[in-house]
């Protein structure tokens, strides 16, 4: 089973290659591999971030094992400086920050 998620919040306007730095070094890592990350997008809106990824597995067991992890927290940590959540009045994880899908439509490969 596959599973995705994309994150939505606000990253300051002159960090997009500093995240994507830190996204870099970490990728290298076996973090993603661990969590089962199989693909990473980051795009930015103005002051929005998005952040899509997909996994092999459930996402939501992968982001339970990241909270547990040393290296997921040093870089969430690190991503701080950057990236702030969208609504800091209700945001206490990344789930709170996570948009929800409502459409879906694959065409057929060429």
């Amino acid at each position: 089973m596959t599973d995705r998620i994309l994150i939505v919040a606000r990253m300051r306007p002159d960090s997009a290659d500093d995240v994507a730095g830190l996204f870099g070094a970490s990728d290298e890592t076996e973090l993603p591999r661990v969590l089962g990350v199989t693909r990473r997008n980051l795009f930015r809106y103005r002051d929005l971030y998005f952040h899509y990824a997909e996994f092999s597995g459930a996402a939501s067991e992968a982001m339970s094992e990241a909270r547990r992890r040393d290296d997921f927290r040093k870089l969430s940590d690190d991503l701080g400086a950057h990236i702030a959540p969208f609504d800091p009045a209700t945001w206490r994880s990344p789930a709170d920050a996570m948009a929800e899908g409502f459409y879906e439509w694959t065409g057929a490969p060429r």
